[in-house]
């Protein structure tokens, strides 16, 4: 077992989440002196490897350093591909310990006041418990996507993840959504010899939309290039024998037809298509949270914490990256959420230090 395991002495610092931010802050620890361990649920920075295969971040390279180590590559703007290699080496240089494939399934915070965390997880089916003297969460939001909550949801040719657009050469793809993830797939797609359709509640393009691809998409819509179902809803997805259909209705139209069926009269549509892939969004797992007694505000899903610090309304439990901003995932993204690590790992250093002295 990695250190804190079982009945040996307990971590300085556990870091919930593998991705840039859950480095940032084990590199930070590492960086001082601290005894930290970093427990992912999937893969080293499973989120990107999820993005897109040939994605380029609309961050510059120095924006997304960490750790003090350089991200050299020649490009103003690196690739997903350089990002999985640039995080990797940061995790080598600072010899950051990991603990890959767990679970993490519950915090529990001390007995009494300057104990240890308890961290229950999961690895390949076993049970496994860790103490740690803080725990950080950096868990993110990528693997939480809204649901429509439609029947047919689960069917597996509707999908949140878009890899590339090859699979689909001469299909009919449906994109449900009209943000910024929405518009770049329906782009790339059409680009690559896919017809496109996008189907959104809303009566246009999203005005958050990337200011160069906005009128890109506005423009192939125009053009008739790329179809566009306006103040539209998916109220279902349906297989009728080798038919794939999407069934849509008017956004502000009551009731739905009933699962499965495939219904063409009006107000309801049956689209036929080869493949769907919903982009409505994407909220913060807050169970563990809330479980381990972070004042979570069920509204905008923003956890209590100091901003200056990183600390929840919990003593010693900290909350880094995105899920700082709740709901508002444009908000919070790698490059201003750097600042992050150096924060905790400081106030951390802070309240060990008071706690050894007292």
């Amino acid at each position: 077992m990695s250190g804190g395991a079982g009945e040996g002495p307990p971590l300085d610092l556990l870091v919930v989440g593998a991705g840039p931010t859950g480095i940032a802050i084990g590199a930070e620890a590492r960086r001082r002196g601290l005894d930290a361990l970093l427990v992912e649920a999937g893969a080293l920075t499973a989120a990107i490897q999820a993005y897109p295969t040939d994605l380029t971040f609309f961050t510059t390279r120095d924006r997304l350093e960490i750790a003090d180590v350089p991200f050299a590559v020649p490009e103003a703007k690196p690739t997903r591909r350089q990002a999985l290699v640039y995080y990797r080496s940061v995790v080598e240089r600072h010899r950051i310990p990991l603990a890959l494939h767990e679970e993490v399934v519950r915090i529990v915070p001390p007995a009494e006041p300057g104990g240890p965390f308890v961290v229950d997880s999961v690895h390949r089916g076993t049970p496994r418990r860790r103490r740690a003297r803080a725990v950080a969460v950096a868990t993110g939001y990528f693997f939480n996507p809204c649901r429509l909550g439609v029947p047919g949801e689960d069917l597996p040719w509707v999908s949140p993840r878009y890899l590339d657009p090859y699979r689909h050469a001469g299909e009919h793809v449906v994109v449900v959504g009209a943000g910024n993830t929405a518009a770049e797939a329906a782009l790339d797609l059409w680009r690559n010899g896919v017809r496109v359709t996008i189907v959104h509640r809303g009566s246009e393009v999203r005005r958050s939309v990337k200011y160069w691809v906005k009128p890109d998409l506005e423009n192939r819509i125009a053009e008739g290039s790329i179809a566009a179902r306006w103040d539209t809803a998916v109220v279902g997805f349906a297989e009728a024998g080798e038919e794939r259909r999407v069934e849509l209705r008017p956004a502000g139209e009551p009731g739905a037809p009933a699962a499965g069926l495939v219904c063409d009269a009006a107000p309801y549509e049956s689209l036929s298509c080869d493949a769907v892939y919903v982009f409505i969004g994407y909220e913060p797992d807050v169970r563990l949270q809330v479980e381990a007694g972070v004042e979570v505000d069920p509204e905008t899903l923003v956890p209590a914490h100091d901003p200056e610090t990183c600390e929840t309304n919990v003593p010693g439990l900290y909350v880094a990256g995105t899920l700082q901003a709740g709901k508002a995932t444009d908000r919070i993204f790698i490059d201003n959420s750097r600042e992050h690590a150096p924060k905790l790992v400081t106030h951390l250093l802070q309240e060990l230090g008071r706690l050894e002295r007292s």
